[in-house]
């Protein structure tokens, strides 16, 4: 178990970022990334934290659904996949079912490539299996 993260000054901006991103992601999740967190990485915390979550998913105009929605569709597009797991778990908190995140996968097929969609779906299924509980028994296609 790591050691506890030094005490740090933190805005009202963080502190309502660290909400959201908690219900969003999970506090494990969070737990962690704040944790692992150092002198050197602590100032990119604090920016997404203050302006990702604190500042953008915070805004009233889009739900948190809808933006779980575009977040899988950019990730994919942009071939992000330890992001794209932590927004499948986010996704799947907001609201969205398995099934509405695999239509989005087969949305990104179509507009950023079948490569990058099929490792998204790979991801996806890995972490409901993990979810579920089972083992991920797939070959690799």
């Amino acid at each position: 178990m790591s050691a506890a993260p030094p005490e740090r000054q933190t805005s009202e901006k963080f502190a309502t970022g660290i909400a959201i991103r908690r219900e969003v992601a999970g506090s494990a999740y969070v737990d962690q990334a704040l944790a692992n967190a150092d002198d050197m990485t602590w100032p990119l915390q604090e920016l997404v934290t203050e302006y990702c979550w604190g500042t953008v998913w915070a805004r009233p105009q889009l739900g948190r659904r809808d933006r779980s929605l575009l977040n899988l569709a950019m990730l994919t597009a942009l071939n992000r996949p330890h992001e794209i797991k932590v927004h499948v778990r986010g996704a799947l908190n907001n609201g969205l079912s398995r099934e509405e995140i695999f239509e989005v996968f087969l949305q990104t097929a179509i507009y950023c490539g079948i490569p990058a969609a099929i490792d998204s779906v790979r991801i996806a299924q890995a972490l409901f299996e993990e979810i579920d509980g089972k083992p991920d028994k797939r070959d690799d296609q």
